[in-house]
């Protein structure tokens, strides 16, 4: 069997992969949020850093454009308005 990652041996990703399997859904949620989040706070963090002049609602707004697309942030702040 292939690993799924190159960098990790095949061992030791079988042993992921157990403590994963193993683990209770809570704390995969609780996981998969703190990624979420992250992943928020470095889209936030670009987005300040490509436009320093920006307003609180305008960043919230290039987010919105970022993670869900222009359409539907177009169709969901239109509509909010």
């Amino acid at each position: 069997m292939s690993t799924l990652f190159p960098d990790t041996s095949h061992q030791m990703e079988d042993i992921q992969l157990k403590l994963i399997r193993r683990m209770p859904i809570w704390k995969k949620v609780a996981i998969v949020e703190g990624l979420n989040e992250t992943v928020k706070t470095l889209a936030i963090s670009g987005i300040k850093q490509r436009n320093p002049r920006a307003t609180p609602e305008q960043i919230r707004r290039m987010l919105a454009d970022q993670m869900l697309g222009a359409e539907l942030a177009r169709k969901v702040y239109d509509h909010a308005r």
